[in-house]
């Protein structure tokens, strides 16, 4: 499918992006500002998030902001706190893209170690409830918000060997489902996009052999991300679509 919006269709909004330091986090953080979004650059290193930070500006798109924080470590009181500086700041929120991850380690179910499967069910999951109850209240303000979530393919049918990962994207197309159903008569519109196989550090972890030349790139895939943050999509609510759907 062709996912087509408006070269400005993101103006005036002001869009949060978690992981937005590299891999597909980076690339959507400056796709949604030449879009004309001011966008809010959440991730655990300064120095990658001062870099798109940079990089935004010298394209000429809108001043973005930056947040450091480790959802590894972050408490509720430090959304809490988020999302007061957010309103403080900005007086409004549009959207947020759920894109920050943890890969964990691959490994046969009985010998998932349990301090790893903590770390990826408090980044992936526990880090997405609480960082969606603390802004939610600035997205049922909002004219027409978005909340996106990234899934996986492992997070439509598990897969050997890929344990935490897999069930922490199966938890997050549940949340997804949830809120969807939950702000259905609401202007706030929640989906999840499973990225697919794309040339970024996670994957390179994960398939440490596979010619990644092969993959395609964050942005051959952002047609997707920005019309599911856009305003076009506005009847979409409650889908997990595949950025690179099978032939």
């Amino acid at each position: 499918m062709e996912y087509q919006i408006a070269a400005d269709s993101l103006k005036n909004r002001v869009v949060l992006v978690t992981g937005a330091g590299d891999g597909i986090g980076r690339q959507a953080a400056i796709s949604y500002a030449a879009h004309g979004a001011t966008v809010i650059l959440l991730g655990r290193t300064v120095a990658k998030l001062e870099a798109v930070y940079d990089e935004i500006e010298r394209l000429g798109y809108p001043q973005p902001a930056i947040i450091p924080l480790d959802l590894k470590g972050a408490t509720k009181q430090n959304y809490i706190d988020m999302a007061e500086t957010i309103s403080d700041q900005f007086g409004r929120l549009d959207g947020v893209l759920h894109n920050a991850g943890l890969l964990g380690v691959l490994s046969p179910f009985d010998q998932l170690d349990e301090d790893s499967f903590d770390d990826v069910m408090q980044v992936n999951v526990k880090a997405q409830m609480l960082l969606t109850q603390a802004v939610l209240p600035l997205l049922k303000q909002a004219e027409d918000a978005r909340l996106v979530f990234t899934s996986s393919t492992v997070g439509h049918v598990g897969r050997a060997f890929w344990g935490s990962y897999a069930i922490s994207k199966f938890a997050t197309e549940g949340m997804m489902q949830v809120l969807a159903d939950e702000l259905s008569n609401t202007n706030v519109r929640v989906n999840a996009i499973n990225p697919g196989g794309t040339r970024t550090g996670m994957r390179a972890q994960a398939f440490p052999a596979e010619d990644a030349s092969l993959l395609k790139t964050p942005l051959d895939i952002m047609p997707l991300y920005l019309f599911l943050m856009a305003p076009e999509s506005k009847d979409v609510n409650g889908q997990c679509i595949d950025a690179q759907p099978k032939r």
